[in-house]
């Protein structure tokens, strides 16, 4: 199986970090969304898709990406998150977008990460120290479900 974990970590690093251990655990290609090339999506079987959460939704790059790509692109995808709250709700906007664009979504993670964004940077932030290292343990055990 070949993979690619795609993601975006802006603010403190949180998602690259998830990113760097699913893409170990899987021994996937990691890279950052803004340098893929959607037509280099087709070499591989598994794709996942990542970033923090802004406004409710994964950053508005991986949106993007996925707009781009020739579609139906029949690929086996997963989606994880960092926030706050750490919900896998969170996903679900881009859960969507991937299965109207072809994708069979396996899986979707979702952990806290250090947030700082709005009037929660006056209080020092929401989940200091996220994602830890059993938030690490966690993804790397999620991207074990996906082995296909």
């Amino acid at each position: 199986m070949k993979a690619i974990v795609i993601y975006t970590s802006i603010a403190h690093g949180n998602t690259g970090k998830v990113a760097k251990a699913i893409a170990e655990t899987l021994n996937a290609d990691l890279i950052e969304t803004e340098k893929v090339n959607p037509n280099d999506l087709s070499n591989y079987d598994l794709v996942g898709f990542g970033s923090g959460i802004y406004n409710g939704s994964l950053h508005k790059n991986l949106f993007e990406l996925i707009a781009k790509l020739p579609g139906p692109f029949v690929k086996k995808a997963f989606i994880f998150s960092t926030s706050g709250y750490g919900k896998t709700t969170s996903n679900d906007k881009l859960k969507a977008e991937l299965v109207r664009k072809g994708f069979e979504v396996i899986g979707s993670f979702a952990c806290k990460g250090w947030d700082t964004y709005g009037a929660m940077k006056l209080l020092g932030g929401v989940a200091k120290g996220r994602p830890n290292d059993e938030d690490l343990q966690e993804a790397s055990t999620f991207a074990k479900t996906l082995q296909i």
